[in-house]
């Protein structure tokens, strides 16, 4: 065991050294005898070299070649590579799997009446394919022994293809690395060239930068004809330059800006299409070179029609502003001087400029237009905002009577419970006072015997009893409901009893819950306190409860209301659910919504669960979400702080 756990630290540290030789040599043959010198580390490898596979020739070289018999060829030289019947090497790289052979093998007999192989013969060889990151086989490397007594066993078979693995990686590797060598090569020869065109890209780069800020920060059209006449001039000589607009609306041309040696100004500041030089260029859609005998040649035949300003020219070009198919311009440079004669470089140059030029000039249209639209846009938002916070307004105006309502109709719904104590108490009091006085005419006339003064009062008993039972209900009621209204009716942050609180609002709203076989289970810790806003728990309740009152069941039907609350870390979590009708996804995905309700004109007014939403979700600084499925009720799932954060 433990000699088997130093052969595995060994073969780790070969591993390890392969790698950084990888990324320390230039030399692949260097690589590799360090490669075979670790490989002898931890097997024998007296016999070992690589093939290496060119794909540009189809050739195989043997940068690295070590063996007892035969004699290593010259590692520069390139052999066709055999057959995969005629060599082992050559099977393992076309077959790009491991071959391993011993002298017994049928596979070291002779193949069609040849020898497999050119070398001697060995008692025990390996060979592993090298292959690259797209499994394309980079060559073949081998180990072999010509001795029985030293042989290869299955673990030295895997450890060799292991190391077979990172050879390939790192062969790889260093390929790329010469494959870039060879590019920065190429590259150095064509530098002086490269020098040269940069200086002329760097001028039309710095050209092109001031045109672009020529769009973005000169509003004024002369200020921006005036820089752009400079900037052409320290890429070409325009001692006479001049801008022609297309207005394809009205079909005419007009002259900017003007600047001859000759002429103080244009001859004419606007033109009809297909009039002049312009005209010409523009109907072309490319740029011209002239000189004065094309010139006159072209007015001789009639192509220029009217020509306008000087024809003194010694050389003339002009390039049009195009944007795709949208014509924007023309841009005329001339010479008076013999000694300044334009060519196909400078041509280049203004066609190139003028193409620019045409991007600017789109750009500073729909910033104008962009400005104008914004203009529009302001005013729209305006008014929008304008009704918006009028929308919203009149919608808190609503929420704020819906609160209201709501109580409300708690108010009433008390109220009408209360009567109930009070009535029976007023009767009992009314019997009581008819009981008194009969008792009292019986006595003032000698008729009251024992027998009635035990009967009047066991009457006085039962009064008493009947009116203390309904008084307490009331009294109950009405501190439940002043709690409760109060809380409903201001936004105060206290400390409270959750369960007392939750027993609380049910008592309230039990005048919504009699007479209707519905059921509410109430599952709270009783020792839950909570620092919070109670009239927004409150609200959160009685929305619930009486959204599952008007949609959850049907008229007379049966139902469980469940209230589960626990809390967990600092966090209070509670569960709401019914066992009613339900509702599908199209409903689910609308019931935050303000004033979406199923039972428009039945009660519903589309408010009550967007209340509860706002109200988690604000105050309360919690989340809710709900879930539902036609007949498988509702269920609110509630969280929020058992304090709120500070604001």
């Amino acid at each position: 065991m433990e000699s088997r756990l130093r052969r595995l630290e060994a073969v780790q540290t070969v591993l390890l050294e392969i790698g950084q030789r990888s990324s320390t040599c230039s030399d692949v043959r260097e690589f590799l005898q360090a490669v075979h010198a670790a490989l002898g580390r931890i097997m024998y490898a007296a016999n070992f070299y690589v093939a290496l596979s060119d794909h540009d020739d189809g050739l195989v070289r043997f940068p690295y070649f070590v063996d007892e018999f035969d004699p290593a060829p010259d590692p520069q030289a390139g052999v066709r590579l055999a057959s995969a019947k005629q060599s082992p090497t050559a099977w393992v790289i076309v077959n790009r799997k491991q071959l391993v052979m011993t002298a017994g093998d049928d596979a070291m007999r002779a193949i069609d009446g040849g020898a497999w192989g050119g070398g001697t013969a060995a008692e025990h060889w390996i060979g592993c394919p090298l292959l690259d990151q797209q499994h394309q086989a980079l060559g073949a490397i081998v180990i072999q022994s010509y001795d029985a007594q030293h042989r290869y066993s299955q673990e030295d078979q895997a450890l060799f293809a292991l190391i077979a693995t990172h050879v390939s990686s790192a062969l790889a590797g260093m390929q790329s690395l010469d494959r870039l060598e060879k590019a920065v090569q190429e590259r150095t020869a064509l530098l002086a060239h490269e020098v040269a065109e940069r200086r002329r890209a760097e001028s039309l780069q710095h050209a092109l930068y001031e045109i672009a800020n020529l769009s973005a920060q000169t509003s004024d059209a002369s200020t921006l004809y005036r820089k752009l006449h400079a900037i052409i001039s320290e890429l070409v000589s325009a001692k006479n330059f001049l801008i022609a607009l297309y207005h394809p609306d009205n079909a005419e041309i007009t002259i900017p800006y003007f600047v001859d040696e000759k002429d103080a100004q244009a001859p004419v500041q606007r033109f009809d299409y297909g009039v002049g030089m312009s005209s010409y260029i523009l109907a072309r859609r490319q740029a011209c070179l002239l000189d004065a005998a094309s010139y006159a040649a072209l007015v001789a035949s009639g192509e220029i029609n009217e020509p306008l300003g000087n024809a003194g020219i010694a050389s003339w070009m002009g390039a049009p502003m195009l944007l795709g198919e949208r014509a924007y311009g023309v841009l005329i440079v001339q010479s008076y001087d013999s000694s300044v004669v334009y060519g196909q470089a400078e041509l280049d140059v203004l066609a190139f400029m003028a193409s620019h030029v045409a991007v600017a000039m789109a750009r500073i249209q729909a910033e104008h237009a962009r400005r104008q639209a914004k203009k529009a846009l302001e005013e729209q938002n305006a008014a929008l905002n304008s009704a918006l916070s009028a929308l919203q307004e009149a919608q808190s105006e609503l929420v704020r009577q819906e609160k209201l309502a709501s109580l409300g109709r708690l108010v009433a719904g008390v109220a009408h419970e209360i009567n109930t104590p009070l009535g029976i108490c007023v009767t009992a009091t009314s019997h009581l006072v008819q009981e008194l006085k009969l008792t009292r005419e019986d006595l003032d006339a000698g008729q009251l015997d024992e027998d009635g003064l035990q009967q009047f009062f066991e009457i006085i008993d039962q009064t008493l009893r009947i009116m203390t039972t309904n008084t307490q209900r009331a009294a109950a009621l009405v501190r439940s409901f002043k709690q409760v209204a109060v809380d409903q009716s201001s936004d105060e942050l206290r400390n409270f009893n959750l369960r007392k609180y939750i027993d609380e609002v049910l008592l309230s709203l039990q005048p919504k819950l009699k007479g209707k076989p519905i059921t509410v289970e109430v599952e709270c810790p009783p020792a839950l306190q909570l620092r919070s806003y109670p009239g927004a728990v409150s609200q959160i309740i009685t929305n619930m409860v009486v959204n599952s009152l008007v949609h959850g069941f049907a008229e007379g039907e049966p139902g469980v209301i469940r209230i589960h609350v626990r809390s967990e870390a600092e966090m209070l979590e509670l569960d709401y659910s019914d066992d009613g009708l339900g509702m599908d996804n199209t409903t689910l995905a609308q019931l935050f919504d303000p004033f979406f309700t199923t039972k428009r004109g039945s009660g519903g007014s589309g408010l009550g669960a967007h209340i509860l939403y706002n109200l988690v979700t604000g105050p309360l600084g919690g989340t809710v979400k709900v879930a539902s499925a036609p007949g498988m009720g509702l269920h609110y799932k509630i969280r929020f702080p058992l304090e709120p954060k500070a604001a």
